[in-house]
């Protein structure tokens, strides 16, 4: 076991397809992106930085007493924010595990973070890590959820994984969903943020694709659950519904 220096880094921009301006949008009285803040300080394993795509979250996450810092609002994805954020606070690399946890899951349980974290502690030459746990079997079809093909030992939590795909999975067996948190050595980061994109993460729409194809393995730790992950006003009211029985 190797000791690591992790940071968090939550991406978030206004601009969202089916449900833009959702990182201020209220849950309980509360900014949706705060409380993802909030649980990130509530793992503890290190600091905690919101990545702005825009000047209002940025304004919304320092009067929550947090710190953010404000990115190209251009970024093609959450993890060229991370990685610009990164560069601009920590240009010499002190932390050396970034943990990319997306703004939008605000009940993530802080244990599955720590679980995620410490998997770079355990496994020295672990690259990149992400989160799986069992797809409920309404979703087996849905291209929204996305499935992860892992290769498990038996009675494992974590193995690495072959592919992820937005396609319904054939024969008998596991389905695992992919769970929307990822951790990086930061050598590994700047690897898969600085190459072009390639032909089955554009296939898929599946950034993580394109680390697997540029050779970073990818591996995955089993929760017991999935978060709410907010997308839609329908996720939303779920959501807030969750805020108002807690």
């Amino acid at each position: 076991m190797g000791a690591t220096n992790p940071i968090i880094v939550i991406p978030a921009r206004m601009a969202a397809t089916r449900l833009p301006g959702k990182p201020l949008a209220d849950i309980g009285g509360v900014p949706m992106i705060v409380r993802v803040m909030r649980q990130a300080e509530a793992a503890g394993i290190g600091p905690v930085i919101v990545a702005a795509g825009d000047a209002e979250i940025a304004e919304a996450v320092t009067a929550a007493g947090g710190r953010a810092v404000l990115t190209d609002p251009d970024h093609a994805s959450g993890t060229d924010r991370v990685f610009e954020a990164l560069q601009e606070i920590d240009p010499e690399g002190k932390y050396d595990v970034a943990i990319n946890l997306q703004g939008d899951m605000p009940f993530i349980d802080p244990a599955h973070i720590r679980f995620l974290a410490g998997k770079f502690e355990e496994q020295p030459g672990l690259e990149m890590a992400t989160l799986i746990a069992a797809a409920d079997p309404k979703d087996y079809d849905n291209p929204d959820v996305v499935k992860a093909i892992v290769s498990l030992a038996r009675d494992a939590d974590f193995g690495r994984c072959l592919y992820f795909t937005r396609s319904t999975l054939y024969g008998e067996g596991p389905v695992w969903k992919h769970v929307g948190i990822y951790g990086y050595r930061r050598r590994a980061l700047e690897h898969f943020t600085l190459a072009p994109t390639t032909p089955l993460e554009r296939r898929e729409k599946l950034e993580q694709l394109r680390a697997m194809e540029l050779g970073i393995e990818i591996w995955a730790a089993i929760v017991d659950s999935t978060p709410i992950s907010v997308d839609s006003p329908a996720d939303l009211e779920v959501a807030r519904q969750r805020a108002a029985e807690l």
